[in-house]
């Protein structure tokens, strides 16, 4: 009797499912799944077990170096507003990164601006585009200040346990990815425990984190960042105009200046391991109504484009003779939608 292709596959994978490692699972692979494997793809010629593995595990990094990149790209082109920036410099920084078979150190990203503009938005992009769970993945790290940090006469405890953290995770997953928030709320010195990790070393006790993705999200240096917008528009020239040059060294010495930043006389400035420095511009009116529009088309309710209107006039906004810049950016949008759209 000739057995069809697609039944053997599905008789394949049911009798190998046992021998699948339970979830969280960290342990290579065994002897015995390692040969039932290779017997089975020498029986079928198109199964492996990294392959089976993957379809009901998430792999360290589940998607190519490639379709991250251009995932990352598409949804930052159709998501982010008013951000020309971030948009180009994210983009090009995360893109060259994966494609880097021989990183010389992890990349580390730092995000600034105002509350509102963006920055946990475009991390979880970023988690997103490398991992199909995003920051639900196993693999992708985020960190808190104010709830993971928050005792000042812990920071010593605080140093081991952010160190064990990485080393655990990165022996786990090189390609793991580490997102401190609230920076500007970080105590003093607490982010240098991680500097020997950003540095450009091969091996650390036999760890290569060369792999590993670092991004900060700090409010630190909004104020930096506003001043070069507003000097641009008040010379009459676009916001597409202000390149990263304009404001990158600047809002560099600003943080690591700033004794309200986790930056504070930080060796990661010091010593140059922070890659990029990417200021977020202060959202303007048109950019707030966009917000609206997304994430009204994104619960399904029909565009009213009174309500958007409405929703964009609420907002506040400053310097207060000028009212330009949304001082909370689209921070507020979902709330506003709640009331608006409450049927």
């Amino acid at each position: 009797m000739k057995v069809q292709r697609g039944s053997l596959r599905a008789a394949l994978v049911l009798a190998l499912l046992p021998l699948l490692p339970p979830a969280g699972s960290v342990e290579p692979i065994s002897l015995g799944l390692a040969i039932a494997g290779a017997a089975a793809s020498a029986l079928t010629g198109f199964i492996s077990y990294p392959r089976l593995y993957c379809y009901f595990r998430e792999c360290c990094l589940h998607r190519q170096d490639q379709r991250a990149a251009a995932a990352l790209q598409e949804t930052l082109e159709k998501r982010l507003f008013g951000q020309h920036l971030v948009s180009k410099v994210v983009v090009k920084a995360v893109r060259g990164f994966l494609n880097n078979t021989n990183a010389k150190k992890p990349l580390a990203l730092s995000l600034h601006g105002w509350t509102g503009t963006g920055k946990n938005f475009v991390s979880k992009i970023i988690a997103e585009s490398i991992y199909k769970k995003g920051l639900q993945s196993k693999y992708v790290h985020q960190f808190v200040a104010t709830l993971h940090f928050p005792h000042a006469h812990s920071i010593n405890l605080y140093k081991d346990q952010l160190q064990s953290w990485i080393r655990g995770n990165v022996s786990i997953c090189p390609r793991s990815l580490f997102i401190f928030d609230e920076m500007d709320k970080m105590h003093t010195g607490l982010i240098d425990s991680i500097k020997p990790f950003l540095d450009y070393y091969e091996l650390l006790d036999g760890v290569s984190y060369r792999q590993a993705i670092f991004i900060f999200l700090s409010n630190a240096g909004a104020e930096k960042i506003t001043e070069v917008a507003l000097d641009f528009w008040r010379k009459g020239r676009t916001r597409e105009d202000i390149q990263l040059t304009d404001i990158q060294n600047a809002l560099s010495v600003s943080v690591f200046n700033n004794k309200n930043s986790g930056f504070w006389h930080s060796t990661l400035i010091d010593k140059n391991l922070i890659d990029y420095f990417i200021p977020f511009l202060p959202l303007e009116y048109r950019h707030v109504k966009m917000c609206v529009r997304v994430e009204v088309e994104s619960r399904g309710y029909a565009v009213d484009e009174d309500i958007l209107t409405r929703i964009a006039d609420e907002m506040t906004y400053f310097p207060r003779e000028e009212r330009i810049y949304s001082d909370k950016g689209c921070k507020t949008v979902d709330a506003k939608l709640d009331y608006y759209y409450d049927f």
